[in-house]
């Protein structure tokens, strides 16, 4: 079975479908990946097939430092800039699919793979990192709210966001349209798959986040999908050093969400007393930081104090899975969801909302991750539970559910 994952977005969509993929592709499927270029070697490492998608988010969605106030014209240019980047991600995807796919996985900001597949007749499997779904268990994410609305709030709230205009709108009635497709908006058809119970896999652990009991029985929450391991990947002396020669470090990184001065984070970290691994910067810092790039987290997050980051959804499992103190430095759409939810866990402080975000909340902040020892003992009880999940079988047990016209033998 030809498996086609449609993944605009950042690294952090990314990484979980190669991971993702790479287990499937050891069990017998052929999988492709649709992703923005930069990611075309972490598809490739997984040993799936990379297909572009045009574009780059990361240097779209890139937030100012805290402090820093955008106009209404550049909220306009970036909204503008962002449909021109759905655009280009829903003809990449028409073109993935042209490359043959038996069924289609698709993320939560592609849409339009379900008017492609419905114009092609294939399968689709929405494959979600976030809970997008209404429902009165949380706070809708779209709206970037981290704390509750309470059940009715949450739901209704949830509701008319999801109706609401969104930068994939245009492209799907676009492509219905060159496609031959009846016309039907966004929200009419997630609505009509809605009624009809489509399966929505979330890669998400049931124990960060439990099934909330308003799901319709189509919606799974299958566990977190773990990026492939880096075989070939290995530290630099540089930072095997820093590791060795004294206390165990803090890390500090924000990911592609916001630009961030490295003397700002230079002085919260010296505030807590505590010594720091910067991602992101590619420069010495002192003797008490090293900056460092892409590292991956499952081998760095076990050797360190506690981590700092904007809580996206892979890396607030990432750190969950070390079992280390958390630090949520929430910036946009999920991140204050996952950020709260750490800290309602016990694993971490309070989160900073980063418009609120100064050097002297941020070194409050780690100073009380590293010297609370319950934040510790609640992060290392959630990766022992964590441990026990594999999102990996809810996937298969969606495929081979599927009609059997598509069941095509593994290769």
């Amino acid at each position: 079975m030809r498996v086609l994952m449609v993944a605009p977005g950042t690294r952090g969509d990314v990484a979980p479908m190669a991971g993702l993929g790479s287990r499937l592709q050891a069990l017998g499927y052929e999988v492709a990946i649709a992703a923005n270029p930069p990611y075309a070697g972490l598809v490739l490492q997984s040993g799936c097939e990379f297909r572009p998608l045009p574009g780059d988010l990361a240097e779209l969605i890139r937030h100012p430092r805290p402090g820093a106030k955008e106009s209404p014209t550049d909220l306009l240019t970036f909204w503008r800039k962002l449909g021109e980047y759905m655009d280009k991600a829903a003809n990449g995807t028409l073109a993935a699919v042209e490359a043959g796919a038996d069924v289609i996985m698709a993320n939560s900001v592609s849409p339009y793979a379900y008017d492609i597949a419905e114009a092609f007749g294939i399968p689709v499997l929405g494959a979600h990192l976030q809970p997008t779904e209404p429902s009165t268990a949380y706070p809708p994410v779209l709206m970037g709210l981290g704390r509750s609305l309470g059940a009715a709030g949450n739901k209704i709230i949830g509701e008319r966001a999801a109706a609401g205009p969104a930068p994939y709108d245009a492209p799907s009635a676009r492509m219905r349209k060159a496609l031959g497709l009846k016309r039907q908006s966004r929200a009419a058809a997630e609505r009509r798959r809605r009624n009809a119970l489509a399966t929505i896999l979330y890669g998400i652990s049931p124990t960060v986040l439990p099934r909330p009991a308003d799901w319709h029985p189509g919606l799974v929450m299958a566990g977190y999908w773990w990026p492939a391991t880096g075989q070939r990947w290995r530290p630099s002396a540089n930072l095997v050093d820093f590791l060795a020669d004294g206390p165990r470090p803090v890390f500090v990184g924000f990911g592609s969400s916001a630009d961030m001065d490295p003397d700002f984070i230079l002085e919260a970290t010296r505030r807590a007393g505590v010594r720091a691994v910067v991602q992101g910067v590619d420069e010495v810092l002192g003797d008490d930081a090293i900056g460092v790039g892409n590292v991956p987290h499952e081998w760095l997050f076990p050797r360190v104090a506690a981590v700092v980051h904007h809580a996206g959804a892979g890396t607030t499992a990432a750190a969950l899975r070390s079992g280390v103190a958390t630090v949520g430095v929430p910036v946009y759409t999920d991140q204050p969801l996952w950020a709260s939810r750490v800290a309602d866990l016990g694993a971490g402080p309070a989160p900073i909302p980063y418009k609120k975000l100064t050097p002297e909340r941020l070194g409050g902040a780690i100073d009380r991750a590293v010297l609370t020892p319950s934040y510790t003992a609640e992060a290392t009880q959630l990766a022992k539970r964590i441990a026990t999940e594999d999102g990996t079988v809810a996937v298969l047990k969606a495929l081979r559910h599927l009609p059997s016209k598509y069941q095509a033998q593994p290769t």
